[in-house]
């Protein structure tokens, strides 16, 4: 992993980035067939001390599950987990009665709290889904089971940055539609569509140390070897399926994320604390 330092934006200036490249090849991978999936932290049987976990962030699994597939019922306790639909349809059904299916643009949020049973399935007979499954650990032990879906977009996040999950020590409290998912972590979770040549600006949501994730969505497979999506965090180049640690951000300040690539840029940003909760 290449790592690199950069100007933050910090309005006092003093302080730098450590930004370290997380390639799209070096994750975890398998390829089970009805499952094809990469993990940025380890998962299942991919184990790398040197990516387990990042401050509460513990899981960002890119995932595409075959048509008439999917993941049977499995019990979770003390994780908050979020699926972002990129392509396809995904089924979600659960112990607490929910049954839904989720498309482009929705985002499901279940916090397991005390324990709650699950299964995501592709009923689709002619194409297979395509989303990002999102763990993090709770700030708070032995909540009530709780779920929420919402519809965010692409129009919503083109050429900015929308805020998809957020702390509940941040979230304004109202339910409306166009308010992020609030959870009881601290974490907040950015997207966007960032065309070429545009760039957005992501304001430290707290004061002090921060820790910043990056993580630029797939358009198929692999990443390609020519063009593509790309973003450019300081002199960090990230194409499709790279991810990026960014240490040393401290608030109040500000990350710069600039489309460098030949088509619109589809990524997730995470503000986060440094305690793993």
């Amino acid at each position: 992993m290449a790592t690199t330092a950069a100007s933050n934006g910090h309005t006092n200036g003093t302080s730098n980035l450590k930004i370290t490249k997380r390639p799209w090849d070096a994750r975890g991978h398998a390829d089970h067939g009805w499952l094809y999936t990469y993990h940025t932290f380890a998962f299942a049987s991919y184990y790398d001390p040197n990516n387990a976990e990042f401050g509460p962030l513990r899981v960002i699994n890119e995932d595409r599950v075959e048509k008439g597939t999917g993941f049977g019922t499995h019990s979770h306790a003390e994780f908050l987990i979020w699926s972002y639909i990129v392509n396809g349809e995904l089924e979600h059904k659960d112990s607490m009665g929910n049954l839904e299916k989720l498309r482009r643009g929705e985002v499901q949020f279940t916090s397991a709290g005390t324990g709650i049973r699950h299964s995501e399935y592709n009923r689709n007979t002619k194409e297979d889904v395509h989303f990002l499954q999102i763990w993090a650990k709770p700030n708070v032990r032995g909540l009530a089971p709780s779920y929420k879906t919402r519809k965010f977009t692409d129009e919503m996040k083109t050429n900015t940055l929308l805020r998809v999950m957020e702390s509940t020590d941040r979230h304004s409290g109202k339910d409306a539609e166009t308010e992020p998912i609030p959870m009881h972590s601290d974490v907040s979770m950015s997207a966007s569509i960032l065309s070429p040549g545009k760039s957005v600006t992501h304001e430290l949501v707290t004061e002090g140390e921060r820790n910043v994730y990056l993580h630029v969505v797939m358009t198929d497979r692999t990443q390609p070897k020519t063009g593509g999506a790309r973003i450019k965090i300081g002199d960090v180049e990230l194409g499709e399926g790279d991810g990026a640690y960014v240490r040393g951000a401290k608030g109040p300040g500000s990350v710069t994320i600039e489309s460098v690539g030949e088509k619109d840029a589809e990524f997730l940003l995470f503000d986060m604390g440094l305690k793993s909760n």
